[in-house]
Parts: structure tokens; sequence; C-alpha cells
């Protein structure tokens, strides 16, 4: 069993930066797969960004390739996204996941999930 929350969400103009944290706690595994989501209201969740603790691999979606960097802390059992260039369209609940194997893009592929933090990007 894992536990994982989030931290580091919070209002901010458009252009500016934020970083996200997810601390996992409970019996954890170089095996697992760290993941970000996101879900705007009256929209589904979006796959973000996808680190594994092991190797350190990662994927991000196309949408925000440039802008957002995701990173793990293996000591501190802590992964980040760092969003850079934020933009309206960034406004959502932002989910951190776990899940044992390799990263992965759907949410169905998720065992764990932390509570989610807000961000919201003004205009």
């Amino acid at each position: 069993q894992v536990q994982l929350v989030e931290s580091g969400g919070g209002l901010v103009q458009a252009g500016g930066s934020l970083r996200l944290s997810c601390v996992a706690s409970g019996r954890t595994f170089s095996s697992y797969a760290m993941g970000w989501f996101r879900q705007a209201p009256g929209k589904e969740r979006e796959f973000v960004a996808a680190i594994s603790w092991s190797l350190g691999s990662a994927v991000i979606v196309d949408s925000v390739k440039g802008r957002f960097t995701i990173s793990r802390d293996n000591a501190k059992k802590t992964v980040y996204l760092q969003m850079n260039s934020l933009k309206p369209e960034d406004t959502a609940i932002y989910y951190c996941a776990a899940r044992v194997g390799l990263v992965a893009r759907t949410p169905s592929s998720y065992a764990f999930w932390g509570p989610g933090t807000q961000v919201t990007v003004s205009s």
C-alpha cells in the first residue's frame, strides 16, 4: 500500500511558474512508476507526465512539452512537476498517481491516487 499527497498548487498569473510535489509513503517499491494527471471542470482526466522510480525514464504529453518537467528524488520519495509559462488552459486539479510497472498514460493503469491539488492560472 502506498499513500500519495500532493502540494504546491495555488493561484498564479499567466506566464508564471509553479512546482508541484508528490510525497509517497507506506510501502513503495523501485518498480513503481509515478504519473501526473489533471482534470478541469466538466472535462475528462488528462495525462500530463510520468516517470519511473528506478530508471528515471519519463514521458510528457505533447501539450505541455517544453513547459513542464517531471523529476523525482528517490531518497525523499518525492516526485515533482515543474510548470513554467503557465496558461489559463492549465487550470485544473492536478493528481499524483502510482502504479507497479512501467510508465503509462491512462488513468485506469494507476492503482494509487492522491487527493489532488488545485492549480488556477489567471489571465
